[in-house]
């Protein structure tokens, strides 16, 4: 079978290509299994990515469900799975604090319109150009700034006032809350941690995510535990999604939200084609670069419309489908309906679910999202260390936005200075 090489630069979704080489049962229990699996990992990761952006849980899911079957039907790479995204939960947070969950729900829908144009007019390609220690920087800039964001709900802390966006003013009201510091939820959140790294490393094939969120939530029930629950925060989740709906426009709130919409379009880009490029070094084929944006663009428009939040693809979640078996886009397909599926019979359990226990499984999240081995690596060589440390150092202290296009000059001025850095190219 052809690795897809010859055909990359076609504007054709990779399920159209799956289906006229020929797809038969067999590789169709294998989408089954596969699309099940990732779903399980799913679950509790989209809502706890949901609850750390600052919206309701079941947002995550609609993200998932909607998003998630729009990039594998539409998109450039058999085996991408796309859904909400760790690296999205700052500006997630930050624009439904600024502009409200219709501002939200407008930047996701714009940045999915830019998503669809770069991919249609082919400079999707470009973004794999961004250098490598920009990628490694933001990575774990991000990832320092996640781990800071889920602090409060781990400890089950009180803060006097809204917790602060910027790194240090969080640290600082955080350290003056500790005092208020819940025992309970810190054993809950930690315990859930623990228990997912312990059984990656002991059972890598369990849901682990999954089985800390139940066996927290059933410690908490049965043992009275005063700790925060989905439920006591944001109260029932619905059985099923919404009706799409446009979210209200004006011609002040585009102009407001605009430099939001262009950090989520970046973000996104670079986002879904790292992990396509991850799905293709795992299989040794070849995504569609261009087809594979104009699919992440419609799937953000559709997921505007049912209230979701941004989409993206998932390198975790990729790489477990691909792990699982997976044969063509069909498991993400799949991957989506299972969770509708699960929304609809289990959805007053998660009413149950430990905030704290959401925290711990994204400080796991945080844990491999940071490229630790390949930051120190890079850090030991002052030609990569001084792009790469001050995109760490800004994406962390200032803004995402700002890392990557400072890191990108940066690095464009030792090119010009005889010092070429290496492209993340495919």
């Amino acid at each position: 079978m052809p690795d897809g090489s010859s055909t990359s630069h076609l504007y054709r979704p990779k399920l159209v290509t799956t289906l006229t080489e020929g797809y038969g049962l067999s590789a169709f229990r294998h989408d089954v299994t596969a699309g099940l699996t990732v779903a399980v990992v799913a679950l509790p990761l989209s809502m706890a990515i949901a609850v750390a952006s600052g919206v309701t849980p079941e947002r995550g899911l609609f993200t998932a469900i909607v998003g998630g079957f729009l990039v594998s039907a539409l998109g450039g790479s058999r085996y991408q799975i796309g859904g909400p995204a760790g690296a999205f939960i700052v500006l997630v947070s930050a624009t439904a604090a600024q502009f409200g969950i219709e501002g939200l729900a407008l930047t996701v829908l714009l940045s999915g319109l830019m998503l669809t144009l770069i991919g249609a007019s082919g400079l999707g390609s470009l973004i794999r150009y961004i250098p490598h220690p920009v990628t490694v920087g933001f990575t774990c800039g991000i990832a320092t700034t996640i781990f800071a964001s889920q602090l409060r709900d781990l400890g089950g802390l009180t803060l006097a006032g809204k917790e602060p966006g910027p790194f240090l003013p969080k640290l600082a009201a955080l350290g003056h809350a500790l005092p208020t510091l819940s025992w309970p939820a810190l054993a809950v959140g930690v315990g859930s941690a623990a228990l997912i790294f312990m059984l990656r490393a002991w059972r890598p094939a369990w849901p682990a995510m999954l089985i800390a969120i139940v066996l927290a939530s059933l410690a908490a029930w049965l043992l009275h535990l005063p700790i925060e629950t989905i439920g006591s925060k944001f109260g029932e989740i619905p059985r099923g999604l919404p009706a799409p709906q446009m979210p209200d426009i004006s011609t002040s709130l585009l102009l407001q939200i605009l430099p939001a919409a262009f950090s989520f379009t970046l973000l996104g880009g670079v986002e879904s084609l790292l992990s396509a490029k991850v799905a293709d070094s795992m299989t040794g084929r070849k995504h569609r670069s261009n087809m594979e944006l104009v699919a992440q663009g419609i799937a953000n428009i559709a997921s505007a419309l049912f209230g979701g939040i941004s989409v993206t693809g998932t390198i975790a979640r990729t790489a477990t489908n691909i792990r699982a078996g997976a044969r063509s886009p069909l498991s993400g397909m799949l991957h989506a309906v299972f969770l509708l599926a699960f929304m609809v019979v289990a959805a007053p359990l998660a009413r149950y679910i430990p905030l704290s226990a959401l925290a711990g499984v994204l400080v796991v999240v945080c844990w491999y999202m940071a490229e630790k081995e390949e930051f120190v690596h890079l850090v030991k060589d002052w030609r990569t260390a001084v792009v790469l440390v001050p995109t760490f150092a800004l994406t962390v202290f200032e803004d995402l936005t700002f890392g990557i296009v400072a890191g990108c000059l940066l690095a464009f001025l030792f090119a010009k200075m005889g010092n070429p850095q290496k492209p993340e190219g495919d």
